[in-house]
């Protein structure tokens, strides 16, 4: 009997399929199993940094107990105060219509500059010096000279953040006009489309990764200058409020300022720029490995 129960028990066969059986039916997906596991490799990752970086801060601050390090509940409060402040909404209006204005400059300016430079070898040897200059000056120099050419002035902002950004966007779009599909820009040419329908039907969809990808690099690079030219040379906006609280000394409220505009900055880039960028390019193929 105990010799039975130690045997190993034997497994059934599995039946043998018929070519004339009808095909099984597949077995039933679980459809809690892959949204856990999606909701596990996006959500818990930046939890966890949060988390770590909090704490971390909390366990510092406590070591140090200095003015300088506030603790997080201090941090907390200087936020909340700041978000039911309205001057925050009133600086962060006048700092993101700055933005916009210097941001569509640069944009139209580096769609035409960039097309032509992938288009003409004149135009992009005249074009590149001028490129490379953009790339390598510190956006704290154009802040610096925005504000001893134009003044506190409207100026100041929007060329400030169009010279900043229009270098890299410039040469996004020249790296995406590189990389356009030959045989449309052939066929383009023997049927003599107008230029207007080549910039609307041939142009802008085929640069559309490279004009949303130049547009998040550029959009980055205005929002490091815009608070420098507020901080050096204007009156309002977010930059000047950071100027407030540094004279201050009041290392909570330079914290949470800075928060909230990386919060702000969050949601644009993650709620509006992915999100027209995962409509417009919903017609590509997504390989599965």
């Amino acid at each position: 009997m105990t010799s039975n129960l130690l045997k190993s028990p034997r497994t059934a066969a599995p039946a043998a399929v018929s070519p004339d059986d009808p095909p099984r039916p597949p077995p039933p997906r679980r459809a809690g199993r892959p949204a856990a596991r999606r909701l596990a490799t996006t959500v818990l990752p930046v939890i966890a940094f949060f988390v770590v970086l909090i704490g971390g801060w909390q366990l510092l601050a406590l070591r140090d107990d200095s003015p300088l390090m506030p603790q997080v509940p201090v941090i907390w409060q200087a936020l909340t105060d700041a978000v039911t402040d309205p001057v925050f909404y009133e600086s962060l209006g006048v700092t993101m219509l700055r933005v916009s204005l210097g941001f569509l400059l640069a944009f139209a300016v580096a769609v035409v500059v960039g097309i032509a430079m992938g288009r003409v070898e004149f135009v992009r040897r005249f074009f590149e010096p001028a490129v490379l200059i953009g790339l390598t000056v510190p956006g704290l120099v154009w802040a610096l000279l925005c504000v001893m050419w134009f003044g506190i002035s409207l100026t100041n902002p929007v060329v400030a953040v169009a010279l900043s950004a229009a270098p890299a966007l410039t040469l996004s779009i020249y790296q995406g006009t590189l990389a356009m599909d030959g045989d449309l820009r052939e066929m383009a040419y023997v049927y003599r489309f107008p230029a207007r329908y080549k910039l609307r039907h041939l142009w802008l969809p085929a640069l559309r990764p490279a004009l949303l990808s130049g547009a998040r690099l550029g959009l980055s690079l205005s929002w490091k200058v815009i608070v420098l030219v507020e901080m050096f040379g204007m009156s309002s906006g977010i930059g000047y409020q950071l100027n407030n609280q540094f004279a201050a000394q009041d290392v909570a409220a330079v914290l949470s300022w800075t928060l909230l505009f990386a919060l702000v900055m969050g949601v644009l880039e993650y709620g509006v720029l992915q999100g027209l960028e995962r409509r417009l390019n919903r017609w590509r193929k997504v390989t599965a490995v």
